[in-house]
């Protein structure tokens, strides 16, 4: 059963630095890629970025320069390290896994999602 088990979220004023991070477990052979998405009020879900496990990045949205996406795949963890945060950055941030089973079926885990609060 594949697992996603978010941390780092949490309230930091405009300006400021978050990490987050997500780990992994379960058919763990088979990620292809970890990102994170974000979905605040009343918006749909949006990438943030993610990262494959051979290290190719995405990023969403203008986001790359004040966040970067890094992963640990020893230990089947993402990270998100967001600075210079601003309040149109709170959201509720979502890990997610993509899991390659054979050469061309993709299927995409979810966590439950961390907040994060930028206040003004």
């Amino acid at each position: 059963q594949v697992r996603l088990v978010e941390s780092g979220g949490g309230l930091v004023q405009t300006g400021g630095s978050l990490r987050l991070s997500c780990e992994a477990s379960g058919s763990i052979s088979s990620i292809h890629a970890m990102g994170w998405y974000r979905q605040s009020l009343g918006k749909e879900r949006e990438l943030v970025a993610s990262i494959t496990t051979g290290g190719l990045t995405v990023y969403g949205n203008s986001l790359e320069g004040r966040f970067t996406i890094s992963n640990d795949n020893a230990k089947h963890t993402v990270y998100l390290q967001m600075n210079s945060l601003k309040p149109e950055d709170t959201a509720v941030y979502y890990c997610n896994a993509q899991y390659r089973y054979g050469s061309n079926y993709y299927r995409d885990y979810w966590g439950q999602g961390t907040r994060v609060t930028v206040s003004s």
